[in-house]
């Protein structure tokens, strides 16, 4: 029932977290130059507010539900690491939106919202890689490793190194 109840909390928080995400930089294209500061206003504080009430928590309870469903389902294949690395992605991207977010509204009108549509395609591409994954589950080996992953360097860790 654990498992259940946090994979369902997953999946909502997660679906809310990309719909908060593609949202965002069309809300932020609404921007445009030399528009009146009370329709500017508004739309920053929408866009603020959806990000850190909204967005951003959804971001937290999507990441904190589905870790604890690695360990309880004892999920360590390869497949999930590569997720967990398009995840990583989908991260960087939020905080990258975030950015863009604070940054209009500290620069009201001095320049122009940035396209929407580079960002929406790069959340598309990983949603897409993501929801590939974990439904195709695919048997991923070391044969799909770069081959300087094979092998060990031959190299020892400098512990006369490491620091008190």
């Amino acid at each position: 029932m654990t498992i259940t109840i946090l994979k369902a909390l997953h999946i909502i928080a997660l679906l809310l977290w990309m719909a908060g995400l593609l949202s965002l930089p069309l809300m932020l294209a609404r921007h445009e130059e030399g528009e009146h500061q009370f329709r500017y206003a508004r739309i920053r504080k929408f866009t603020h507010y959806s990000y850190t009430r909204l967005v951003t928590p959804a971001a937290v309870i999507a990441i904190a539900a589905g870790t604890p469903l690695i360990f309880l389902r004892g999920m360590f294949v390869p497949w999930l690491f590569a997720k967990l690395a398009l995840v990583a992605l989908l991260v960087a991207l939020h905080a990258y939106v975030g950015h863009v977010v604070l940054k209009m509204g500290e620069e009201a009108g001095e320049q122009p919202a940035p396209p929407a549509w580079p960002i929406m395609i790069a959340l598309g591409v990983l949603i897409l890689g993501i929801l590939s994954l974990v439904l195709m589950k695919p048997p991923l080996d070391a044969q799909h490793l770069p081959e300087l992953l094979h092998q060990p360097i031959g190299r020892h860790l400098p512990l006369d190194e490491v620091p008190n």
